[in-house]
Formats: structure tokens, sequence, C-alpha cells
């Protein structure tokens, strides 16, 4: 015979209050991560960092000789100026890499920057020495060089690219990507074996996030 088991109201009122207590204790936690994630939110809308802006000041060519079986040696020299639009917020550069490209094709290994951090409005100068040793190029790079210097320049391309993060007050944010593009018509020598060029005014870059 199977045993029947009755609670008594005592213990009807205990379980229904224990009920009651989770139940609240559920949407007061509910209640709390939607009010930071409102408050997040609310701060990042008000604030919106702009991206950062980046200009080519200066660019120094003083190598680009390409051998009988199309490897290409290069030297290039050059300035990056960075600045912070921002006024409320800061940036930290945790990585920071730079090459040259000429018509598509790299033509200088990656160059990579120690990390830094910018502060609201702040401007940085970058230098960096970008060199490539024996870098496979295509069959058509000889004739492109040729080409432009017949027109007497030279199209350089520089790209920069890495990840950073914001800062505001004492909250750092998560690590976001970003991508600079840099073109900058140089005057070029008569000789593809030795050439110098020197850009004198700045060139202004395109930013990614």
């Amino acid at each position: 015979m199977s045993q029947i088991t009755i609670q008594s109201p005592k213990h009807c009122s205990k379980r229904e209050l224990t009920l009651h207590r989770f139940r609240f204790n559920k949407k007061l936690f509910l209640s709390f991560l939607i009010s930071i994630f409102a408050l997040i939110v609310i701060v990042w809308l008000t604030l919106h960092p702009s991206k950062p802006e980046f200009s080519l000041t200066a660019a120094n060519i003083n190598q680009l000789n390409l051998t009988a079986s199309r490897l290409l040696y290069s030297s290039i020299q050059l300035t990056l100026l960075s600045k912070n639009p921002n006024k409320k917020i800061g940036i930290y550069y945790d990585e920071m890499h730079v090459f040259g490209s000429y018509k598509g094709q790299q033509i200088t290994v990656y160059s990579y920057i120690p990390p830094f951090y910018q502060g609201h409005e702040d401007t940085n100068l970058v230098s960096a020495a970008l060199t490539g040793n024996g870098l496979p190029v295509a069959p058509s790079f000889s004739y492109e060089v040729e080409r432009d210097q017949t027109a007497g320049r030279f199209v350089l391309v520089v790209k920069a690219g890495g990840r950073l993060r914001w800062k505001v007050g004492t909250w750092v944010s998560g690590k976001y990507r970003f991508n600079v593009n840099c073109v900058a018509m140089m005057p070029l020598g008569e000789t593809l074996g030795l050439s110098y060029t020197r850009i004198k005014q700045g060139s202004q870059c395109s930013t990614t996030l």
C-alpha cells in the first residue's frame, strides 16, 4: 500500500516564498545586465569613436634593383603621420605592420611597428625602413616600371594594418582590425638599377576598420 504525503499549509507557503525569491532574483539579475548593456550602448553612441587618420609625410626609394631572374631588391624609408581625431577616446595600437606595393605587387617585406598609445587628439610620427631582398615579381614588373620611367613618376602604394583598442576613461574595448592605404605619386630617376626619389608633400591615406 503506497504512502500518501500531504504537505501542510506552512510547507506550501515556504515553497511559494522560495520560488518567489528565485523569480525576483532572476528578474533583478536580468535588469542589471540590461542596464549595463544599455549604459555601454549609450556611452558608445555618445562618444562614437572616429577612425584614426594617417598621412604619408615622407618617402625615399633608395634602391630598386631587378635581376635577370626577376628578383627584386628594394629599400624604402618612409614616415607616416598618425592622428587620433577623438576628443575623449584614446587608442592603443597593439599590432601594426607596414609594407610597400607597386601595381598590386608587394615590393618589400612587412616592417613591424612597436606597440604605442595615442592620447586624445594626439599625433605620432611612425617611421619605417622597408626592404625587399630577392622578392619574386611578375614578368610585367619591369615593363610597368619602364613605362612609369617614361612618364617620370612612380606610383608607390604604402599599406599598413594591425589591431587597435579604444580607451574611454578606465574602460578598454576589445581589439579591432584596421587597414591603411596610402598612394604617393613620386618622381622617378632614369635608371631602374638605383633610383632615389622623395615626396615633398604629404599624401592622405584611407583607413578602414
